[in-house]
């Protein structure tokens, strides 16, 4: 419960805020933080034979159906230009207001003029062991698609290469095809961001073996919360592909579906790789948590093997160093050599029983 509210407290404040409450539906409110200083605009299209690209004034929307049209647009706090856009390409005002949402789980809606798809994209600093996570909408329409994105960084660089270099078939399909590939891209980071984990997950426990830290600990917190957020975002994403999958709309053809089928397999293969990374953070937990039990037994046992091996010696001082005028053999000549020698013989004897024992 506490891991919990801990992960919901840190994304919202970190992330995004609330939306009012009472806010009639389809009102257009941006819940992020994420603002940049102006909105980046990328118009991508192409069909078989033509390939043409253009960012900022020369890409503002405008509906075109001379072949496939891509807009990518990087920056939701726009609210005026988020509005424009879904005026111009007819998109539902439901879906813009999921659009600017950025606190939606992944999914899929599907409307009379296109279908809107949402899904998180993650960013995971292995330095800092911080995961951050980003809305980004898929909108398909007859004859393009529209990109969201919080971030100004590029997350489809290797779509656009594909579209330039006119490698595969992406050229040769249509805007559901292209759908299709933008959440495969995403979905395939997935795999980069846990590769990046797992090696987090090595070095944490090479670390327990070694030489355990107490900031070994606050390491493992953080890619439990890491690898919950995860989970969060990807478990809906399964039913997602699912839909996009199966769904009989009209803009997506059975031929793209085939594929779609294959990276619901990805999407499955993802969600089990989180689930065991989280079985295996927990089983980090428990293994440091007994690593450093087995070092203060240890330490422990190491002051208790000193401490007995002093009580028969600390007993014979004691005796021996008693104040009194008469004592039998204090006036021997070899006495105190006596003493030392009989001590050390005691000291000898149970170093060698406790190793007969093996317990050194």
């Amino acid at each position: 419960m506490r891991i919990t509210k801990l992960l919901r407290s840190a994304t919202e404040k970190a992330a995004f805020t609330r939306k009012p409450s009472g806010a009639p539906p389809g009102t257009l409110i941006y819940t992020g933080r994420r603002e940049m200083e102006k909105v980046q605009i990328h118009l991508t299209t192409y069909t078989q034979d033509v390939f043409k690209t253009s960012e900022g004034e020369d890409a503002l929307p405008i509906r075109d159906t001379a072949g496939t049209t891509w807009y990518d647009l990087r920056g939701l706090h726009n609210i005026g230009l988020i509005e424009e856009v879904g005026k111009t390409f007819g998109i539902h005002p439901l879906a813009l207001e999921d659009i600017l949402d950025v606190q939606q789980r992944p999914k899929m809606e599907g409307y009379p003029d296109g279908v809107l798809l949402l899904l998180k994209a993650f960013h995971y600093d292995k330095e800092t062991r911080a995961l951050s996570i980003e809305q980004v909408s898929v909108y398909l329409y007859d004859g393009g698609v529209i990109t969201f994105q919080e971030d100004p960084g590029d997350l489809f660089g290797s779509i656009r290469k594909r579209l330039e270099t006119s490698s595969g078939r992406i050229r040769t399909r249509g805007a559901d095809y292209l759908a299709y590939a933008l959440i495969d891209n995403i979905v395939d980071r997935y795999f980069n961001v846990l590769d990046k984990i797992e090696e987090s997950l090595d070095e944490l426990e090479d670390t327990i073996m070694k030489k355990p830290e107490p900031a070994t600990k606050s390491r493992i917190h953080e890619l439990r919360l890491s690898l919950l957020s995860m989970r969060k975002s990807v478990s809906p994403l399964r039913e997602m592909v699912g839909s996009f999958s199966t769904d009989e709309h009209r803009l997506i053809t059975d031929d793209t579906q085939l594929f779609v089928r294959d990276l619901k397999d990805h999407v499955i293969q993802i969600t089990d790789l989180v689930e065991t990374y989280r079985d295996v953070t927990n089983g980090l937990y428990d293994l440091y948590v007994s690593e450093i039990s087995f070092r203060m037994n240890a330490v422990m046992q190491t002051l208790t093997i000193v401490s007995t091996i002093f009580i028969p010696l600390s007993f014979l001082a004691g005796v021996f160093g008693m104040n009194f005028v008469h004592m039998p053999g204090m006036d021997y000549e070899y006495a105190y050599h006596i003493f030392w020698a009989v001590m050390l013989l005691i000291t000898g004897l149970m170093l060698y029983w406790f190793r007969r024992r093996k317990w050194l």
